[in-house]
């Protein structure tokens, strides 16, 4: 083993994430700590329209969580039991779990192999007179091709979801990721860019929408006697006022945050690079920018799914924090016994991606001496389990 690799492997265990937490934030929590709130209060309000002036939509609702944030937005729309909801099972962030938690069924499309996100066209072919909506991902942050689906939707009068949980800064044809769904929902829980230890926001145009979320989502002491307020049992989805500080503070140096990303997914490409097969992220032509959620490493199509299990053991072995980055919806148990036509084989294109994708660390935190070991520890371990040169 040379010498970087013994210095680097001597180190402590190196985590798939790490916020970037800077005296700002620590500032931040302190203030909220030292006041007389700790629960929902005014920093809430105060981060909803931050958020919202951010991604340039007129609304933003703080809850509890990306999947619960995406349950709230599809009951404002009155989606339940006997609708149809299109959407992808490859994912890391398992939003589309929010379809089900309000008595809808999951219609599973595949997804393009390049991007890893939705495909119109697919799309297109599933629908029925059941279909509701399109939930669609902007997929380890990488945009979907809003356009084509936006137009799908218009034709067939369907209600469109925008999953940016994994892709916040991402830009599709100049605009931020979250300006395209009726609702878009974000996720601040690791390994988010922007981390605030647990919490998403809910973003919306209509102020309708928005009340409702509040609405299925909390009710305040103010809100008690009013009529209208308590026709829902809420699910208590607040955001506490640590919380939102923290996402405040991270909201103001988010462009600081993503260009240190940025840094690097550059660094980890100069040492991916050198091996055979290696290939630049893929970025699609009508996306400007996609700020990854995670570091993906594929393996080639000859490894198998027990052959990445291998590889994700050899690399958590030399202490890494690697995982397999998707099982999919469909071939999970709670599926399969929705319905028959959820199971291994009927959607192969999401199947082979997942089969072989690695989400290897990935944080601002990440020296070039880890990274080099990272990715020498990834090539060794999938030459271990196959032949030659293993990832492309």
């Amino acid at each position: 083993m040379n010498a970087v690799l013994s210095a680097a492997s001597e180190q402590h265990w190196i985590a798939l994430s790490d916020p970037d937490v800077t005296q700002a934030e620590l500032d931040a929590v302190s203030g909220v700590l030292g006041s007389p709130r700790l629960s929902h209060g005014p920093q809430v309000a105060v981060f909803e329209q931050a958020f919202a002036r951010y991604v340039g939509r007129e609304y933003a609702v703080a809850v509890g969580g990306g999947t619960l944030g995406m349950m709230l937005a599809l009951k404002a729309h009155g989606i339940g039991a006997g609708d149809e909801v299109i959407t992808t099972s490859y994912s890391w962030r398992e939003t589309a779990h929010a379809i089900a938690l309000v008595g809808a069924t999951p219609v599973f499309v595949d997804i393009d192999y390049w991007s890893g996100v939705m495909v119109a066209e697919k799309v297109a072919s599933r629908v029925t007179l059941k279909t509701r909506a399109i939930l669609a991902n902007n997929t380890n942050g990488h945009p979907a091709p809003w356009g084509p689906l936006r137009s799908l939707a218009q034709q067939h009068q369907l209600l469109l979801f925008e999953d940016s949980t994994e892709a916040i800064g991402s830009l599709y044809q100049n605009r931020l990721v979250g300006s395209f769904g009726d609702c878009a929902v974000f996720d601040f829980s690791q390994p988010a860019a922007l981390c605030c230890g647990e919490g998403a926001m809910v973003v919306t145009d209509d102020d309708d929408i928005a009340r409702a979320i509040r609405n299925h989502g909390s009710h305040q002491p103010t809100d008690r006697s009013s009529l209208v307020v308590n026709a829902h049992a809420p699910y208590q989805a607040c955001m506490s006022e640590l919380s939102a500080a923290l996402g405040l503070a991270q909201l103001a140096r988010i462009g600081e945050i993503l260009e240190r990303r940025k840094y690097v997914e550059r660094a980890y490409f100069e040492v991916v690079k050198s091996f055979e097969g290696i290939k630049d992220p893929y970025v699609a032509p009508d996306v400007d920018t996609a700020h990854w959620f995670l570091y993906l490493v594929h393996l080639g199509t000859r490894f198998s799914k027990s052959a990445c299990d291998a590889v994700v053991e050899d690399l958590r072995r030399e202490r890494i924090d690697a995982y397999v980055y998707c099982q999919p919806l469909h071939t999970q148990r709670y599926y399969i016994d929705l319905s028959s036509g959820n199971r291994r084989g009927k959607i192969p294109v999401t199947e082979k991606l997942a089969d072989r994708a690695v989400a290897l660390p990935f944080h601002c935190h990440l020296s070039e001496e880890q990274i080099a070991f990272i990715v020498s520890t990834m090539k060794d371990a999938s030459v271990n389990v196959g032949a030659g040169a293993a990832i492309y």
